[in-house]
C-alpha cells in the first residue's frame, strides 16, 4: 500500500476513534520488518498508528495486547482497528526505548541503569506467567509455542544465512546431528509460559520511569529462559558479566513470587537458552548484515561472539554438540567481523570532506584540496518528501523528513551501496597515507535526500573509521537552514 493509502486509512480510523481529524500524521523510525508506524495527533491526544500487511501478525499482536491489558501488564492498550487495510491504533507511549538509556551510558555501567533493569526484569516474570494464564495460544503466529520445529528454522537460518555467508567451513551432517541433540535437551525445561520472542531492548519504552512491553507478536508458549537470555545478552547492551549475575538473581526472585522455582536446574537450562539466542541473532545478522550490508547488524557481530566466547569457556552442557562447537570456535578465531581499527584512522593523516548540494543551484561542488575531486551521488531518483507540503520547511536532518526517507524511498539500500563503495577508498587511502577524499551528494534543491545522505554518510565513516570528516551543507547553509 502506498504511503498516502496508508496515511489515509490512518487517519479514518483515528477520526472513528476520537471524533475529529488529526492534524498531524508523523512516519516514525522504521522496525526491522513490514510494519510501518504513524504518531497520529490532533491537540494532546495522540496515538500511535501502525500498518502492516501480515494479518496473522496483527492478529497476534492485537489478541495478546487485549488479553495482557485485561491483567493489567504493561502494554499499550488497543483503540480501533480496520482488519481490512492492515491498521490499528494503539496506545502513544512517548518516544523513549531502553536501548536509548544504552546509547547514553558510556563505557561504564550506571547504577540508575542497573535498576531500570531489574524493573524489567520484575515485569518480565510477570508477563511470562501471569500473561500466560488463559492466554488463546492459537493466534499465535507463525507456530503455537517455541518447539523443536521452530528451532531447527533458527539453526537452519544460522547455518545458511550465516555460517555460509561468511565462509565458515563445516560439516553438514554432524552439524545437523548436533542441532537436534541441542534442541532436544532445550526442550527438557519447562516451557509453558509466554515467550516474547524478540526480548530486547528496542522492545522496550520507557514512560514515567516505569518499562512498557511493545512487538510481542512473535510471541508463544516457551520456557522462561529464552527472553531472559535475550535481554541480558543482548549483543551491543554490553553488560558486565557480574551484573548480568545480578540481574539473573533478580528475576528469579521476581519468578518466585508467583511459581516455585529449582533455582540449580533454571540457570542450567538458562545458558543453553542463551546460546540458542546467539545462533538465533547470527541467523539474523547474516540475512540483515552479510546479505543486505546493513551496518548495524555487521557492528552487533562482534559484540555477539563475545557472549558466545563465554559460554563455551565457563559452561559445561549435559549433552554432546562438538561440531556446533568447533564451528563456534573457528568463528571467533578467525577475527573475520573484527571491526576496523579505529585509532589506525583516527591517526591517518586522511580528511573526508562530505558535502550536500542542489544540481540546479550551486551544481557539483569543487575540489579545493588539490586531489583534482571525488566521488558524486545523485539522490534525485530517490522519493522526495520536498513534493508534500507537510515537509517543505524541513530538511534531512529534521525526524519526519528522516523516518519519510526510510519508509517511503530507497535510500537505505542506495546507502548501502554508497557506503560499499566509499569504504574501500577510504581503507585505501589510509593505508597510502593520503590526505583528502571528497564525497558528494546532491539532489534537487539541497535540502531534504542530499542533507540526509551527507550526514549519515559522515557518521557512517567516523563510527567505522574515525577518520577525520568534515560536512557542508551548501544550499541549506548559503540559506542559513531557513526554508
Amino acid at each position: 500500500m502506498s504511503a498516502i493509502k496508508i496515511e489515509l486509512a490512518l487517519s479514518d480510523l483515528y477520526e472513528q476513534w476520537a471524533g475529529e481529524t488529526p492534524d498531524l500524521i508523523l512516519p516514525l523510525a522504521p522496525s526491522g520488518s513490514q510494519r510501518i508506524y504513524y504518531r497520529l495527533q490532533r491537540g494532546a491526544r495522540t496515538a500511535i498508528g501502525a500498518y502492516n500487511p501480515n494479518d496473522a501478525e496483527n492478529a497476534a499482536f492485537l489478541a495478546f495486547s487485549r488479553h495482557f491489558r485485561d491483567k493489567g501488564l504493561p502494554v499499550p492498550e488497543i483503540y480501533a482497528e480496520d482488519a481490512q487495510r492492515h491498521v490499528y491504533l494503539q496506545e502513544d507511549l512517548g518516544s523513549t526505548t531502553m536501548y536509548s538509556f544504552l546509547l547514553q551510558k558510556g563505557d561504564d555501567f550506571p547504577d540508575y541503569l542497573v535498576q531500570l533493569y531489574k524493573r524489567v526484569v520484575e515485569q518480565l516474570a510477570r508477563l511470562q506467567i501471569e500473561g500466560s494464564r488463559d492466554l488463546d495460544y492459537s493466534v499465535c503466529y507463525p507456530r503455537e509455542s517455541f518447539d523443536k520445529q521452530s528451532m531447527i528454522w533458527d539453526f537452519n537460518t544460522f547455518k545458511y544465512g550465516f555460517l555460509r555467508l561468511a565462509y565458515v567451513p563445516y560439516d553438514e551432517q554432524k552439524l545437523e546431528d548436533d542441532f537436534h541433540r541441542f534442541a532436544d535437551y532445550l526442550l527438557g525445561a519447562d516451557c509453558q509460559y509466554f515467550m516474547f520472542r524478540d526480548f530486547q531492548t528496542r522492545n522496550i519504552m520507557v514512560k514515567g520511569g516505569e518499562p512498557f512491553f511493545i512487538d510481542y507478536q512473535g510471541g508463544r508458549r516457551g520456557a522462561l529462559q529464552y527472553d531472559l537470555a535475550s535481554l541480558l545478552y543482548q549483543a551491543k547492551a554490553d553488560i558486565p558479566e557480574k551484573i548480568k549475575q545480578e540481574l539473573l538473581d533478580h528475576y528469579l526472585k521476581a519468578v518466585a513470587q508467583y511459581i516455585p522455582v529449582d533455582r540449580e536446574e533454571f540457570v542450567a537450562y538458562y545458558y543453553g537458552y542463551v546460546l540458542m539466542r546467539c545462533i538465533q541473532v547470527f541467523g539474523t545478522y547474516g540475512f540483515r548484515g552479510l546479505l543486505e550490508r546493513k551496518a548495524h547488524f555487521l557492528q552487533s557481530i562482534p559484540f555477539a561472539l563475545q557472549n558466545v566466547q563465554w559460554v563455551l569457556d565457563h559452561v559445561q552442557f549435559p549433552v554432546e554438540i562438538p561440531e556446533l562447537t568447533r564451528t563456534l570456535r573457528h568463528l571467533i578465531q578467525s577475527q573475520q567481523f573484527q571491526p576496523f581499527n579505529k585509532q589506525k584512522g583516527a591517526a591517518s593523516l586522511l580528511t573526508v570532506t562530505i558535502n550536500s548540494f542542489a544540481y540546479n543551484q550551486s551544481g557539483i561542488p569543487q575540489d579545493t584540496s588539490g586531489n583534482g575531486g571525488g566521488f558524486v551521488f545523485d539522490c534525485r531518483f530517490l522519493h522526495n518528501p520536498g513534493r508534500y507540503e507537510s515537509y517543505k520547511q524541513l530538511t534531512g536532518r529534521d525526524e519526519p523528513v528522516i523516518n519519510f526517507l526510510k519508509h517511503h524511498s530507497r535510500m537505505d539500500e542506495f546507502l548501502l551501496s554508497a557506503f560499499r563503495i566509499v569504504d574501500e577508498a577510504v581503507e585505501d587511502y589510509i593505508e597510502r597515507s593520503f590526505t583528502n577524499l571528497m564525497v558528494n551528494f546532491g539532489c534537487t534543491g539541497g535540502q531534504h535526500r542530499s542533507v540526509y545522505a551527507a550526514d549519515a554518510m559522515a557518521r557512517h565513516l567516523a563510527e567505522k573509521y574515525g577518520v577525520k570528516v568534515e560536512v557542508h551543507h551548501i544550499e541549506q547553509e548559503r540559506k542559513g537552514w531557513k526554508n
